[in-house]
């Protein structure tokens, strides 16, 4: 306890710091069309980038979208407006995240339309890896955005908000929402603006507890309308366990379809094991198993595989097997 008394008080706002502190989130007067033009310049290209690594299927790509991408400013001074209690800042602030959501979804949507042939939703892992958030997420998002406010709030730290960036993905589950609603697949664009939300939300309520601990509202030296901080809070943490709900959910039928895919392989393999052939690929989804074997050989009955795979996962599933005949061909060059 005093280790944390210590930390919080050689971290805490001081009336000098505020300045400094509002001068980084918050653009006003003749410095607002400026900053507006460098945030949607910024935020178009950031879309540009993340689209064509989903696309590409480019991890690489993807980070340096997360870096580019501008909205982690607006969210934490909306965060910081609600905590000095400045509601006509937060709304502000808040409404540029709204534009700038919108813009990215739509452009999005625009740019995989010219390229919609080659993604395949099932396999690219960029799409993947956003479209089924889980509770431990919500943690990540939780910890990046403390970790976001603390950087902010001191200049000698600030070199450690690119990893926070990067941390707390904010562009590109936007990108995967619009690519997908351009496609049709709805799941996928639930999935992956539920992500965004998290994100969203994590940062408001993560940053803002972090900026109040450190005492921004009382170094900024203004009247506090303590009833309107609060509800806005209040709705912020109800919104937090409302999103944490489906998570919590998307969670547990990812780690069960997890072990029915590994149950399924072992059984699959066994099943397989001397025929010449092997399992290629295992995908789990809903209540049906996609089976994938490759060879040249004599494979079991099917029965076989249905029976060993539904004693491996302990219920009924319906199965899809395919059968790839194997080739190897290769020519021999003529000599010299």
């Amino acid at each position: 306890m005093n280790t944390l008394s210590k930390i919080l008080r050689d971290n805490r706002f001081q009336p000098a710091d505020v300045p400094r502190f509002e001068s980084k989130l918050f653009y006003e007067g003749a410095r607002s069309r400026p900053y507006l033009e460098r945030f949607f310049v910024l935020l178009i290209l950031a879309t540009i980038i993340s689209t064509a690594g989903i696309i590409s299927d480019s991890t690489a790509t993807v980070i340096g979208a997360m870096i580019v991408a501008p909205l982690m400013t607006p969210i934490m001074a909306t965060a910081a407006a609600l905590v000095m209690g400045n509601m006509p800042r937060a709304v502000n602030r808040f409404s540029l995240v709204l534009v700038g959501v919108v813009t990215v979804v739509l452009l999005a949507a625009l740019l995989s339309t010219l390229y919609s042939g080659i993604i395949v939703f099932e396999s690219n892992s960029q799409i993947i890896a956003r479209i089924s958030p889980r509770l431990i997420d919500l943690v990540a998002a939780l910890a990046s955005g403390a970790a976001g406010a603390f950087c902010l709030s001191r200049e000698d730290i600030a070199d450690s908000l690119p990893g926070v960036a990067i941390a707390i993905s904010l562009v590109p589950p936007l990108c995967v929402t619009g690519t997908a609603l351009a496609a049709g697949e709805w799941a996928a664009a639930q999935g992956s603006l539920l992500l965004f939300i998290t994100n969203l939300l994590a940062i408001l309520l993560a940053g803002g507890a972090v900026l109040a601990f450190l005492g921004l509202n009382h170094a900024a030296m203004i009247e506090i309308r303590g009833t309107a901080r609060r509800n806005a809070f209040a709705l912020i943490i109800l919104a937090v366990v409302v999103v944490a709900i489906p998570l919590v959910l998307t969670g547990r039928k990812v780690t069960q379809d997890f072990v029915t895919e590994f149950q399924t392989r072992q059984a699959a393999q066994a099943w397989v094991a001397g025929s010449g052939f092997h399992v290629r690929l295992v995908q789990v989804t809903d209540d049906s198993v996609y089976i994938a074997v490759a060879g040249d050989g004599s494979l079991p009955a099917f029965s076989e595989l249905v029976t060993a795979v539904e004693t491996a996962v302990g219920h009924t599933v319906r199965i899809s097997l395919e059968v790839l005949p194997a080739q190897l061909l290769s020519n021999t060059p003529a000599g010299p």
